[in-house]
């Protein structure tokens, strides 16, 4: 279990996190040398290492200042303040559910019309494709601007962004699953006289499973996304994307890096949710997940 799991793990972040502090040095060095410059000071080396992992506004904040900035921000801040990154992590989380919930089931839904009418499939199929060429953040400020000319605001819109993005794996992937089945065994429900929902319950659905679990779990990280996007173009002052938004406004990189890693660790746990989900439904079915 160590080896084969933790280590593997531990060497990558180990590896990350050097590179990062390399690069603390690299990035914030003019910085230093033009402030002692300024100051008329010669400096060394060790000095400008120091001062590099020290910077009040750094290029590049250190791990340690993105550590404090966090500890700071969830654990002693309450989470009702809207200087805890957790009040700010729970309304992007709220729009991203929504978002992603709507996403998975027009997904599931357009994928068993695909599957039950090639009419739909020849219609349909090209332009789901074609919808995902689209760069998101080129039409996330268009709909959020003629939606709130409708008087359509708050989590509507942003949850819509989501939708727009989770619903495409959900549907390739319930396609590939629902067409799973082997010709044998559809042979078989026929012989049994299965209509269509017979053989779509008893024997499409079960053999989706582990498909459709995968493209939930890339859904619901792309949901998080969107729900960030569409928070930077409508100049939201609470979710992690007004954090990011204020970040870059007053130059304040760790404030920008602690939010990043906050939905980095959200969506960690979201995608850990849906495997335990994936897990208990797939051993309730007696497969092996």
């Amino acid at each position: 279990m160590l080896r084969e799991r933790v280590l593997p793990v531990a060497t990558v972040v180990f590896a990350i996190l050097a590179i990062w502090c390399v690069f603390v040095v690299v990035m914030n060095r003019q910085f230093v040398e033009d402030q002692a410059r300024r100051a008329g000071q010669e400096i060394t080396f060790g000095e400008i290492v120091s001062q590099a992992y020290t910077l009040e506004r750094p290029v590049l904040p250190s791990p340690h200042q993105v550590a404090a900035e966090l500890w700071s921000t969830t654990v002693k801040k309450k989470i009702t303040s809207k200087r805890s990154l957790v009040y700010h992590a729970w309304i992007t989380l709220s729009s991203t559910l929504l978002g992603f919930a709507i996403g998975s089931g027009f997904g599931i839904i357009l994928a068993i019309a695909i599957v039950h009418n090639r009419t739909m499939e020849r219609s349909m199929m090209p332009w789901i494709i074609a919808s995902q060429t689209i760069p998101i953040i080129a039409i996330a400020p268009m709909l959020i601007v003629v939606l709130n000319a409708i008087g359509i605001t708050g989590l509507l819109p942003k949850a819509l962004i989501s939708t727009y993005l989770s619903f495409f794996p959900v549907a390739v992937g319930m396609v590939s699953g629902l067409r799973s089945p082997d010709q044998l065994q559809l042979d078989l429900m026929r012989t049994y006289n299965a209509n269509d929902r017979q053989i779509l319950w008893k024997l499409r659905l079960p053999s989706a499973m582990p498909y459709l679990f995968t493209s939930l779990k890339i859904a619901i990280a792309i949901s998080l996304v969107g729900a960030i996007i569409a928070e930077l173009p409508t100049g939201a002052v609470a979710g992690l994307g007004a954090r990011l938004l204020s970040g870059s406004y007053y130059g304040q990189t760790v404030q920008i890096w602690s939010a990043l890693f906050m939905a980095a660790i959200l969506a960690s746990v979201l995608v850990a949710i849906v495997g335990l989900a994936q897990t208990a439904v797939l051993k309730r079915m007696g497969a092996r997940p």
